[in-house]
């Protein structure tokens, strides 16, 4: 069975292969779906979503709700552990802290980043997240502990 970076890789080196794999991997977690992401990149150690502001994510005063954010910040962590964690492993959320600095008012961008060293001191591995608006401010900031074991 191809693994989640290997279908990404292939239909990202096709035209609108990433809108594809966007829409497929909106699919394999129906959740996501609900912010109609977009992946930008994905591989080892890094991956980025681009979450559009529209109305079914925004909160009362009109900004990108932050559970809407959390949910692309938590979509980019997934695309980087699919990426990165070894064959012979399996990966779990295990929590999330996140800190709201600043109110989204455009699109975001989510980030999710960790180092060989993370994983390699694991089973608790720390990914660090973040939400950028359309001007560069950090709008969420945080980390969302995997817990990673040998698959049995």
């Amino acid at each position: 069975m191809a693994s989640t970076y290997d279908f990404y890789r292939k239909l990202s080196a096709l035209p609108q292969g990433k809108r594809l794999f966007s829409i497929a991997f909106s699919q394999k977690a129906p959740y996501f779906g609900s912010i109609h992401l977009r992946v930008d990149e994905m591989s080892p150690h890094f991956a980025q979503i681009s979450l559009p502001k529209r109305r079914a994510v925004q909160n009362h005063i009109g900004t990108v709700h932050a559970i809407a954010a959390c949910n692309g910040l938590e979509a980019a962590m997934g695309l980087l552990a699919e990426a990165t964690c070894p064959k012979d492993a399996r990966w779990l959320p295990k929590g999330m802290e996140v800190e709201y600095l600043a109110k989204s008012t455009s699109d975001l961008v989510c980030t999710a980043e960790s180092t060989a060293e993370d994983w390699a001191n694991g089973p608790d591995v720390p990914v660090t997240v973040k939400a950028t608006r359309d001007d560069g401010t950090v709008v969420v900031a945080g980390t969302i502990h995997l817990w990673v074991t040998p698959k049995k």
